[in-house]
């Protein structure tokens, strides 16, 4: 069996020219060429936020796979709520859920989503809106990291528990608000508790929480840009490994925290941009420089 060796990390000298050699390509890949292709396009099918929101949602989760698959899967799922997601969410009926019948994506099944939009909607009922429930998960989540960090702001040290605490928080309210749920459905929402990478939540809260952005919306405002983490997908697994931002060979939760803790330290404000430069050296044809190639063979 072949020994796999040690993982390295980029020197600290060489972070500030990573900077700049990542920037311009997270440029080049987040402009707005680059919505049409991607899942976040259902968020922009709608003009209300609450039906952007639950669009985008749901987008997320099922960003699973082939990028064609999952924007034709979405587009047929969304199809059958009408011209208003938030609408056909808030007032589901028996009958609604009958036009769930027949679909099927990945591990998802018909009554999968079921579970998932019945969560939903009992959801945008207590709270009012889909953010505010994000917002209240969010808000448990620093009063229970704040108070004790002596820090009206996150400090480093504290901000893993506070993202393992806000995500976990969501995960158990989520599925405390359509009891009886199946363990199956549940594992469509992960959580830090099972060390899971929480990709896809990850994902929908870029989209979300990303201002100024000609492809993030920014539908919401409950947190800071500067404690999202890392979608850790396989692009940013690979390049992330290959940059040595990256030291472990899990795309876990402990992975996500190693690699937006190094992406923190080129840009502390909004580490979730380099997830564009990422994914661009994965599916575009660009040399990266021989000084940044820290674990050759990793991508």
């Amino acid at each position: 069996m072949t020994r796999q060796y040690k993982l390295l990390q980029i020197p600290e000298q060489r972070l500030s020219r990573l900077a700049e050699f990542l920037l311009p390509v997270a440029r080049q890949v987040e402009e707005p060429g680059y919505i049409a292709s991607d899942p976040v396009a259902f968020m922009y099918k709608y003009d209300e936020t609450e039906d952007r929101n639950l669009a985008g949602f749901l987008a997320a989760l099922m960003a699973w796979g082939r990028r064609d698959i999952v924007m034709a899967k979405v587009d047929n799922l969304i199809d059958r709520f009408g011209t208003h997601p938030a609408d056909f969410i808030g007032n589901l009926t028996a009958t609604d859920e009958s036009r769930l019948n027949g679909f099927r994506h990945r591990t998802f099944t018909a009554d999968d989503i079921r579970w998932i939009l019945r969560a939903l909607s009992s959801i945008v009922h207590e709270y009012g809106t889909f953010e505010r429930f994000w917002k209240s998960c969010y808000d448990f989540a620093q009063s229970q990291v704040l108070p004790y960090s002596g820090s009206a702001s996150v400090r480093k040290d504290d901000s893993d528990k506070l993202a393992r605490i806000f995500l976990s928080e969501f995960h158990n309210r989520f599925f405390t608000a359509i009891p009886g749920s199946p363990v199956r459905v549940r594992k469509h929402i992960a959580t830090p508790q099972k060390n899971g990478s929480c990709k896809r939540l990850w994902l929908f809260l870029r989209w979300t929480i990303r201002k100024n952005s000609c492809v993030d919306p920014g539908t919401m405002s409950f947190m800071p840009v500067s404690e999202l983490m890392i979608p850790l997908d396989v692009h940013a697994g690979r390049f992330g490994r290959l940059l040595g931002l990256v030291t472990r060979r899990a795309n876990d939760w402990k992975a996500v925290r190693e690699l937006t803790d190094m992406l923190k330290r080129l840009d502390p404000h909004d580490p979730a941009r380099f997830d564009y430069a990422l994914f661009g050296l994965g599916i575009r044809d660009i040399a990266v420089p021989g000084e940044f190639i820290i674990n050759p063979g990793t991508a």
